[in-house]
């Protein structure tokens, strides 16, 4: 250790002579480097200056023409750059006025002024850079940039890019205002297909809604199958009276399944009866219901004396397939397909007509009225009423009237030219076309006063089994009573006063009290009817004030009503 020590102290004045000579080296390299850097950057410079004009022709061409020329420019003659900057506001006010042409004629401006002015404006624009002194002075000279030159080009320029504003500013409003125009109509439109959607939707919905049996209707007509089934020695058929035969009385023909609907009817007609021990109600049910609507009748008899008769369909022997068509197309399995089609088509039609969309417009029961003088065969006269009606006078003056030999008293519902006979039947087909006039006034059923003498002279029942059998496959008229009745009856129905039947309450809000007050009856045609929850409040109360609260199976089946 001692030896190492004392070897590096000897070597001390060597190791400083080679410092400051290593020094002076560096210092040396460093000179010629920089120097060398120095003549190399020159030769560049001097080598590249003659090309730089080739350089700028050929690039003044390209799609980089402006960032290559603006950097030579700096190396040559300022006015250069001045050129580009002018040359590109000239470029840019071209695209800008292309893009407004563009847009004109987007518009379907081809004729107007603005259109022809943008492109005239455009197409001069172009034409400028190509003016021989400029052309020749500006962009193809090798040399220098001629100022005067530049300045002329500059004042062209600056001219026609104030014409550009002020015809855009003049435009911008316009053009605005139609894309504002175009938007609105693109929102209209889409609101439109959603409203349609939302019809459809809620049509759909109403349609399940009043065709869906409601809770305490189903409960009632249980409770009283059930009671019969309790006690069956208290509903024992009995033998058929002999009122019901009688055509000196006031004879109602009422064809229903639903028990509750045909007791309002009833009732209302007896309240506002002068004498209701003359008035006879023949009740028609399926074979389902009937056992409920013969329990109702016996547990809560008709005031007043009134009689009733309650039958099903199916004790009308007469009524079978071989004679009847509409059971034959219920049968054919090609109609039950066109019938599932058209509830849900007419369903979801806004404005279709009400018939046309029930689901019982093909059945037997709603066919009966086509069979009237047939089922009562030793009655001259018969008032039939639908079961959403309420009867509010008494009706004993629709017998007085003088049908003057027609078969059929009805209350017409045309007005202008809605519920025509154009409106129910497909009048384009040769056999409705040559037999029925399209403007022909429709009229309602729901209370209809029949002249069945008449009806067996005329012989409506044939009438009706020929049109049902030419309708088989729904080319004449689509399902439902109403249009076949327009046919069987056209030109053997005499017109009622309006007062006698009011119609609408099942559809429009907006019928005013003093016309129905002034009705002998008001009908709730239409999907809501009274004893649904969609009925409309300010006529549910004509039609609940004459539910039979007071019988225990209504209490107890909660009808809310």
């Amino acid at each position: 250790m001692a030896v190492a020590v004392r070897g590096a102290r000897g070597g001390g004045s060597g190791g400083v002579g080679a410092g400051f000579r290593s020094l002076f080296s560096y210092r040396i390299f460093v000179s010629a480097m920089f120097s060398l850097l120095f003549i190399a950057t020159l030769s560049v410079l001097l080598t590249s200056q003659p090309s730089s004009t080739h350089q700028h022709s050929r690039l003044s061409s390209g799609g980089n023409a402006y960032m290559h020329r603006t950097f030579l420019a700096l190396n040559s003659d300022p006015l250069k750059t001045r050129l580009d900057l002018i040359h590109k506001q000239a470029n840019d006010h071209i695209t800008l006025v292309r893009a407004y042409a563009a847009y004109a004629r987007k518009l379907k401006l081809d004729i107007s002024r603005q259109l022809k002015m943008f492109d005239d404006l455009a197409k001069n624009f172009s034409d400028l850079t190509s003016k021989p002194s400029f052309k020749s002075s500006l962009f193809e000279t090798d040399g220098n940039v001629d100022e005067d030159v530049l300045r002329q080009f500059e004042k062209e320029v600056k001219d026609r890019v104030k014409f550009a504003r002020l015809l855009i500013a003049e435009s911008k409003e316009n053009y605005d205002n139609q894309l504002k125009i175009q938007k609105l109509k693109d929102t209209i439109f889409a609101v439109n297909e959603l409203l349609g959607k939302a019809k459809k939707n809620g049509a759909f919905a109403s349609f399940i809604a009043a065709k869906s049996i409601p809770k305490s209707l189903h409960c009632l007509a249980m409770r009283l199958v059930e009671e019969r089934i309790s006690h069956p020695e208290k509903y024992k058929e009995e033998l058929p009276k002999p009122e019901f035969e009688d055509p000196s009385l006031y004879h109602y023909a009422i064809f229903s399944d639903n028990v509750i609907a045909v007791s309002v009817v009833v009732r209302s007609v007896v309240k506002n009866a002068e004498e209701p021990w003359k008035h006879v109600f023949h009740v028609v049910a399926n074979r389902m219901n009937v056992a409920a609507m013969k329990v109702w009748f016996r547990m809560r008899p008709v005031e007043g004396g009134a009689h009733v008769e309650v039958k099903a369909v199916e004790d009308y022997d007469f009524l079978n397939s071989s004679y009847v068509p509409v059971l034959r197309q219920i049968e054919s399995a090609k109609m039950q397909r066109f019938s599932v089609e058209n509830k849900m088509e007419n369903a979801t039609k806004e404005g279709s007509n009400v018939k046309f969309g029930n689901p019982e417009s093909m059945s037997m029961l709603d066919h009966l009225r086509f069979y009237l003088p047939e089922m009562y065969p030793k009655l001259h006269k018969i008032l039939l009423l639908d079961d959403d009606v309420v009867v509010q006078k008494d009706l004993t003056g629709l017998w007085k009237i003088d049908l003057a030999g027609k078969v059929n008293g009805a209350v017409e519902t045309c007005f202008g030219s809605f519920h025509r006979f154009s409106h129910y039947l497909k009048v384009s087909h040769p056999l409705i076309k040559e037999r029925f006039n399209p403007k022909a006034c429709a009229w309602a059923y729901g209370m209809n006063i029949f002249d069945l003498d008449a009806w067996r002279r005329e012989k409506c029942t044939e009438t009706y089994h020929n049109w049902m059998n030419l309708n088989a496959d729904q080319t004449l008229w689509k399902s439902g009573t109403l249009p076949p009745g327009l046919i069987t009856f056209y030109s053997l129905t005499k017109s009622l006063d309006k007062s006698w039947h009011m119609l609408g309450l099942g559809y429009n809000p907006s019928i005013s009290m003093d016309e129905i007050n002034s009705a002998a009856v008001i009908h709730y045609n239409g999907k809501m009817k009274p004893w649904l929850d969609i009925a409309m409040n300010q006529y549910k109360n004509l039609w609940t004030k004459y539910v039979d609260n007071d019988m225990e199976f209504v209490q107890m089946c909660n009808f809310g009503v």
